[in-house]
């Protein structure tokens, strides 16, 4: 049985999610020990037995250890089954826990085969520490369909911290993947920034967008006034280059001027521009479909940060020397 050392680099919850999926993926068992152990609540928090059970259920597998607060675990995947499923972070003691991050131990192993499967999550939707539903659908699946996988998401409805409530939808059918060679992304050709608040005056939203249209141009804005269990604001922009689309997002909080949702964002687009390579969020996200592609991918990322380093080091783990990097270039191959 493979062991995996949780506390590994960042010592967070992708070590786990990854493990999920790549023990679905190869039907490798594992033992997982020090989980989240540098954390300040170290040990398995709702998302991340959300994540567990989930796994479970579409490989048919055994688990030990799968109790709030457990630092250890051991999973035993079965054979993967396309079907109809629906999963509710807040079943697990309440919560707003991402259903992003679930999603990210769920998908690759549904997206490997070539039957259809139906998703559904409960929870967070846009919350701190997580990808927002908006990099999913606008960033992340583009870049996977792109690869030849048939995905469709859909927002049920939103879900802030601490109230969640939120609902997305997915509509799967896998196989293999194509490898890409993507080096360069090209010029960019278009901006489009969306500012959405929850139970919160339109002004709000509309102030979000005001760094970003005193700074960039040409750029496209949207607002959204949506409805959610609890009140929240975030602001999303989307950056279209000829060859990839990279995504940038701020959360609000009470207490966090409007103003500073919008420059947090537009400070983070402004330095991905200054570097080259695909968005370093991409990066680490595509490593795990790129496995299952039908020969070597090579990319360039923007920035090698520690879930890009921590990813590369569990895949190596269930496939030794799967994925390489030199620099900023990042190397894998296909067919495990």
């Amino acid at each position: 049985m493979l062991e995996i050392d949780g506390s590994y680099g960042e010592g967070g919850g992708q070590i786990l999610r990854y493990s999920l999926a790549l023990a679905g993926l190869t039907r490798t068992p594992f033992r997982i020990f020090n989980i989240r152990k540098g954390r300040k609540k170290p040990g398995l928090m709702p998302q991340h037995l959300a994540s567990v059970r989930a796994v479970k259920e579409i490989t048919r597998g055994e688990v030990a250890g799968d109790e709030h607060g457990s630092l250890e675990l051991v999973f035993r995947p079965g054979p993967v089954q396309a079907g109809e499923y629906s999963f509710d972070v807040a079943e697990e003691r309440g919560s707003a826990g991402s259903v992003a991050l679930v999603l990210q131990a769920v998908l690759p192993i549904l997206a490997s085969i070539p039957e259809k499967s139906r998703v559904i999550i409960k929870g967070g939707t846009h919350v701190p520490f997580a990808p927002i539903y908006d990099y999913l659908d606008s960033v992340l699946f583009p870049f996977l369909i792109q690869l030849g996988l048939d995905l469709r998401c859909q927002i049920k409805s939103y879900g802030f911290y601490p109230k969640g409530g939120g609902e997305i939808e997915v509509l799967i059918r896998g196989g293999r993947t194509r490898p890409v060679e993507l080096i360069e992304r090209g010029g960019r050709v278009r901006l489009k920034a969306t500012s959405v608040v929850a139970n919160l005056p339109e002004s709000i939203a509309l102030r979000q967008l005001n760094p970003l249209r005193e700074r960039l141009s040409p750029l496209e804005t949207e607002v959204k006034v949506v409805r959610s269990k609890g009140p929240g604001t975030y602001i999303f922009l989307k950056a279209e280059y000829e060859r990839t689309i990279a995504g940038f997002s701020a959360l609000g909080r009470k207490g966090k001027p409007a103003e500073v949702v919008g420059k947090e964002c537009l400070d983070q687009f402004l330095n991905f521009e200054k570097q080259s390579g695909i968005d370093h969020h991409l990066s680490d996200q595509i490593l795990i479909y790129l496995i299952n592609s039908d020969g070597k991918s090579i990319f360039k990322t923007s920035q090698v940060t520690n879930h890009l380093k921590t990813g590369i080091w569990i895949i190596n783990r269930f496939l030794p020397d799967r994925v390489r990097i030199k620099g900023s270039v990042v190397e894998v191959m296909g067919r495990y």
